[in-house]
């Protein structure tokens, strides 16, 4: 999550530019919140993730949707914006005058601490602990060039995309194609209903399953923090419109390209093609979701530039100004509605009906945000983040 800086009276071109990219970086995170959140009611509401024995034609056609659409594009924007916000970061420093390698490993271990509160009591899917510790990673990579950084992103993503591939072939050659139901789903709905205690222990044996996977896609993530570095070094969102050609270039092919790719990794996840190919389905995914992702991210900033845009704009930058309290607001929210927290719907409501709920929440999180900054300058999460990223109390 960025620092915000106040830009100084009058304005110049710099301050434009200055307060352009703030406002990007803001709307793209506040776009992200909602990919974020229809990823993980998934897991939040349902131990079949939507894709239950008693799923309607309906549950079944928007898992397929979400997945070709929304699933690995978002947490890659996230990524993409943290590590270009990691830029914004170090020129604040250096223009304050201040070690910027205490304020990033305060900002880092704030941030995990944050990350292990909210996987244990709230969601186990969790990313900001592996934002924290990739965050270590990327201040080593702090001093590469753009160029150097893109390619390493590159790389990362073909080296997780063979090893994915590798693995599904593997999958298709000694594994029978029937599949034997999962005793531990009734365990898992027993326990999410359960009272506050046995949820959190149902917190703590997910998140264990979910460790492996963490740490088979972070070079995923990585890769969009590398990305996210170059950009920054470049300055691509504050100088946007000198991007113009290499943005449409990125929206004409990724379109096709990420949408190509992503219906087949939901063909392969969700069917028609059945479960031994979900490794190869997630393969060709992580080499095609960074085009969909940059396709989204370009869409998005052109139509910021046109006159209806920009109001857009204002509503989706104070959600992002404040995505850190919205992302773990969104968490807490379906805690209360799906677990033993409160309402404890866990497994009792179809896909459908939960994600318009969602979006129903996202429009009161892009509501009350604007509402709240025009009060306050920055959210309780992001005041409490800013507070220890520089080590002063107010």
């Amino acid at each position: 999550m960025s620092e915000r800086t106040t830009p100084a009276a009058p304005a110049t071109p710099t301050t434009t530019a200055s307060s352009r990219r703030i406002r990007d970086v803001d709307a793209l995170r506040g776009f992200a919140l909602l990919g974020i959140l229809l990823v993980n009611v998934q897991v939040m509401a349902d131990p079949y993730a939507g894709q239950g024995p008693s799923a309607s034609v309906g549950d079944r056609v928007a898992v397929w949707l979400v997945t070709a659409l929304v699933s690995s594009k978002f947490y890659l924007l996230f990524a993409f914006l943290f590590g270009y916000s990691f830029t914004l970061q170090v020129r604040s420093a250096e223009r304050e005058g201040a070690g910027f390698a205490a304020r990033h490993l305060r900002r880092v271990l704030c941030l995990f601490v944050l990350g292990l509160a909210h996987a244990v009591l709230l969601f186990p899917g969790d990313i900001l602990m592996t934002y924290a510790v990739l965050g270590l990673v990327l201040f080593a990579a702090r001093g590469v060039t753009p160029r150097t950084a893109v390619r390493g992103a590159v790389w990362l993503v073909a080296a997780l995309a063979v090893l994915l591939l590798g693995k599904g072939l593997l999958a298709l050659a000694v594994t029978a194609p029937a599949e034997a139901a999962d005793p531990r789903e009734a365990t898992a709905v027993a326990a999410y209903r359960g009272d506050p205690v046995s949820v959190v222990h149902a917190n703590l044996r997910q998140w264990r399953e979910l460790l492996a996977g963490d740490l088979l896609y972070a070079p995923h993530i990585l890769a969009a923090f590398l990305a996210g570095l170059a950009a920054g070094k470049r300055r691509v969102l504050a100088e946007f419109d000198r991007y113009r050609a290499q943005a449409r270039r990125l929206v004409a092919y990724g379109l096709p390209v990420g949408l190509a790719g992503s219906g087949f990794m939901a063909m392969c996840g969700n069917g028609p093609l059945d479960a031994r190919w979900s490794d190869v389905g997630m393969a060709v995914g992580v080499l095609t979701a960074p085009a969909l992702t940059a396709a989204y991210a370009c869409g998005l900033l052109f139509l910021l530039r046109t006159r209806h845009g920009r109001r857009l704009g204002e509503g989706l930058a104070p959600a992002g100004r404040m995505a850190l309290t919205n992302y773990l607001s969104q968490s807490l929210v379906m805690a209360l509605v799906f677990t033993g927290y409160g309402l404890a719907w866990y497994g009792r409501a179809g896909l459908v009906p939960v994600l318009a709920g969602c979006c129903v929440l996202y429009a009161a999180q892009l509501a009350l945000s604007r509402w709240l900054l025009r009060r306050v300058r920055y959210g309780p999460v992001e005041r409490l983040l800013h507070t220890v990223t520089r080590a002063r109390a107010r």
